[in-house]
């Protein structure tokens, strides 16, 4: 039997994403977002929820931009400390080492190091409460050349992204390849109506 936990912020496992802004004297910053994902296919959006208090949010306004770098398993201590720390009196990549480069397409800094980027141009933001989603077109996907599969994909494997679990507050690293999707679910589709 399943016990009622009441209303809160638990999904299993939530990501993370390293949202990459420049502030008004063009500083990088980078600040760590759980609440996020992708929200649309066509155009190509992503979703980032984030509190009117953190510096990232007057960064976006001001921008209209932003980059989402996905860390790999080696940097998930410096992910955590760009949740950590306020961009507003801290320089987060210089006290990690880690790299901001330009984004290609939008006003925002990358984390170089991180194997999978996306850059997105600011759509829309809505009030949601405590936070304010932003949707973001995205503009430009990268990874790592040896991140990707034979089809040009990145491999989950390669990249190997961290996820978190808010409610426990910890990171996990990214499991085992269960077969493919829109495959291993067929066994059941016999006199199912496919979707459009």
């Amino acid at each position: 039997m399943k016990k009622s936990l009441g209303p809160q912020t638990i999904i299993l496992p939530a990501p993370v994403l390293v949202v990459g802004t420049y502030d008004g004297d063009g500083r990088p910053n980078a600040m760590t977002a759980a609440w996020g994902g992708i929200c649309c296919s066509r155009p190509p959006c992503l979703a980032v929820s984030l509190r009117k208090a953190t510096y990232t949010f007057g960064n976006i306004i001001r921008r209209r931009a932003f980059t989402v770098s996905i860390p790999g398993r080696p940097w998930v201590a410096e992910a955590d400390f760009f949740g950590l720390a306020s961009g507003r009196d801290t320089d987060k990549f210089a006290l990690t080492g880690l790299t901001p480069e330009p984004a290609l397409r939008v006003d925002a800094p990358i984390v170089a190091e991180f194997p999978l980027v996306l850059e997105c141009r600011l759509l829309h933001s809505i009030v949601l409460g405590l936070h304010t989603q932003f949707i973001g077109e995205i503009m430009d996907v990268r990874c790592e050349e040896d991140c990707l599969d034979e089809r040009g994909l990145p491999l989950v494997a390669k990249v190997d992204p961290v996820a978190y679990a808010p409610a426990a507050g910890r990171y996990y690293a990214s499991g085992s390849d269960l077969g493919g999707g829109h495959e291993i679910g067929r066994r059941f589709m016999a006199g199912a109506k496919e979707k459009p």
